[in-house]
């Protein structure tokens, strides 16, 4: 009986050992977690900061104060397949910092920050989950939080941020709050604006370029997962502070875009840079605005665009110039092209040799803009087209030699 009881002793340790060796790391003390307050919801509890700026703060050359008058209709122009018509107080601006940047079901949302805009200023509510038993709570203070909107503002929100808190949602067997709220994703409108003029369209990128703001204390993003991991080894949330001020900034900058970007789609007219220009025009040209996009497009050629840029929106511009039936405007764009060395010289020649085929019916002109197209660039399709005029050029001229067509160029 006696090796029965030790035997069950020994047992009940090797149980409490294992227990130990699962059980959830004991919560950082909320006195180490500055600003903040806990709160309890009905699936348990988590941390909150809330940030107020001001009215009259000035992120960069950005006023606060001016996104409360922004007009309701602003992000229509963004989405004109499902216009967003809302007040700007009904939009909620979300970033996530989170335990790793792959995405996928092992990784979740540690802190989720949500702003919004009111009269008296831009109002920012971070949930942060002091472990990751916390994840149901945070996860129900977010839907609560986000009811009285009707719009969601993301940057690359749609790929990444919406999709993660989703799968977090249907794990801990929650419903998401998404599917009724527009989503506005502005990383995809700043890339067709900027990316041309800039060498990346992150948003730390655009805030300094576009809003000329100077972070201090910042963190970079590749860094903060290991931060978070490194909170729930030692409870230490001093190392934690500037991915706090990461998020927070991050959110504030995505508010201030986007009363920049929408109105650039709306007002073309208030670009000065050329590249902007062209990333615009080219959104319209997608859009089948020919009309719009064209003037925009030439404007933008007489502004100071780097040489390939330069070659391919006159390109792209007498494309759309003989879509608009305006072949006399076509005609010149690919005759200057065509005296010039560039990457569409040949294509312009041979939009030419088309040309005078097939519209005017001058074939010597046709045949001589296939020759010099020959010349750069060998193609069976300029082949079968040299024959082709070389026949009727030299019908009823029977004495007349073929013309050789040209040697192919050598490097």
């Amino acid at each position: 009986m006696d090796h029965i009881k030790t035997q069950l002793e020994i047992l009940r340790q090797r149980l409490a050992r294992i227990d130990a060796r699962y059980q959830a790391p004991p919560k950082p003390e909320t006195r180490a977690l500055p600003s903040g307050y806990e709160v309890m919801t009905d699936h348990g509890t988590h941390w909150e900061f809330d940030t107020h700026f001001q009215a009259h703060h000035i992120h960069g050359t950005a006023d606060v104060g001016a996104l409360s008058e922004l007009p309701e209709d602003l992000l229509a122009v963004l989405m004109p397949d499902q216009p967003v018509i809302a007040p700007p107080a009904r939009w909620a601006f979300l970033d996530t910092e989170t335990s790793g940047l792959a995405g996928g079901s092992g990784t979740f949302a540690f802190l989720v920050g949500v702003g919004y805009i009111a009269p008296s200023g831009f109002i920012l509510k971070q949930f942060f989950m002091r472990d990751h038993a916390e994840e149901p709570s945070l996860l129900a203070a977010l839907s609560e939080f986000l009811e009285p909107f009707e719009v969601l503002v993301t940057y690359n929100g749609r790929s990444f941020d919406q999709p993660l808190l989703e799968t977090r949602y249907r794990l801990a067997r929650m419903k998401e709050p998404f599917p009724r709220l527009q989503h506005v994703d502005l990383l995809y409108s700043a890339r067709r604006l900027w990316r041309l003029a800039l060498e990346s369209c992150r948003l730390q990128e655009l805030e300094q370029r576009i809003l000329g703001v100077e972070r201090h204390g910042d963190v970079a993003g590749a860094l903060i997962p290991a931060l978070y991991f490194e909170y729930l080894r030692s409870g230490d949330f001093q190392p934690l502070q500037p991915v706090i001020y990461h998020n927070a900034i991050d959110i504030l900058s995505l508010a201030c875009l986007t009363a920049v970007v929408p109105v650039a789609f709306r007002d073309p007219q208030r670009l000065t840079s050329g590249p902007e220009m062209v990333g615009l025009a080219r959104w319209l040209r997608n859009e089948g605005r020919l009309e719009d996009a064209v003037p925009l497009m030439r404007q933008a050629i007489t502004r100071n665009l780097p040489e390939p840029l330069l070659f391919e929106t006159i390109w792209h511009l007498a494309d759309m110039e003989r879509k608009l039936e305006r072949h006399d405007a076509a005609v010149a764009l690919w005759s200057e092209l065509s005296t010039l060395r560039n990457p569409w010289q040949a294509q312009a020649l041979e939009r030419l040799a088309i040309h005078y085929e097939h519209r005017e019916r001058n074939w010597t002109m046709a045949l001589e803009m296939t020759l010099a197209a020959l010349e750069l660039e060998q193609s069976d399709t300029l082949r079968k087209r040299h024959l082709r005029l070389q026949k009727r050029t030299i019908r009823g001229r029977s004495t007349q030699l073929p013309i050789p067509p040209p040697d192919p160029p050598t490097d």
